[in-house]
């Protein structure tokens, strides 16, 4: 299987459709949102799924909180599910919900792991599908690890990005500015 990653900040050319976090109200104003709606006809109020050449993943609600992590990952879950069952469609994957406050590309690329090939991933998250997958090979069950069911997802009071709890008591095991921790 091969898999597709690429450069932050590129824009596809031809037949792909651009896959964008949005906002519960689908306003499509800022970043690769905007890009959705002006060059790949997401509709405006859309917030959900395929508009266009557009497919929406809602991270953030109405008034641009970040969702719940479970609610994004569920959402994830169903675009790759879309994907596979579309496979003459191409995806261009942006970097889904990674603007937002807390959440890191170590917490949304491992939730892209399961892409199937007519998928193009962020670069910058080839590290983190490439060790999930390879988790995912080690599994007893097989199954891939999305999301870890034994380990809470929290935010860090120290730097607010969203980790599993038992790293939070070790802030320097998952935070890459950890001067900022107080001790």
């Amino acid at each position: 299987m091969t898999f597709k990653f690429h450069s932050p900040s590129s824009v596809p050319n031809g037949q792909w459709i651009w896959v964008f976090a949005s906002d519960e109200g689908g306003s499509h104003a800022k970043g690769a949102a905007r890009v959705a709606r002006g060059n790949f006809r997401a509709a405006y109020g859309a917030s959900k799924g395929m508009t266009g050449s557009a497919y929406a993943i809602p991270t953030t609600d109405r008034h641009k909180s970040a969702l719940p992590l479970a609610s994004i990952e569920s959402s994830v879950t169903e675009f790759l599910q879309f994907a596979a069952a579309n496979p003459e469609k191409n995806f261009f994957v942006t970097a889904v919900g990674t603007d937002l406050p807390g959440v890191t590309d170590d917490v949304m690329g491992p939730l892209f792991a399961a892409a199937p090939e007519n998928c193009s991933l962020p670069e910058k998250w080839r590290i983190y599908v490439s060790q999930a997958r390879a988790a995912s090979r080690t599994s007893p069950t097989g199954a891939p690890p999305t999301s870890a069911p034994d380990r809470n997802v929290e935010r860090c009071p120290f730097c607010g990005h969203f980790t599993y709890s038992d790293l939070i008591m070790a802030p320097e095991l998952h935070c890459t500015h950890v001067v900022l921790h107080p001790k």
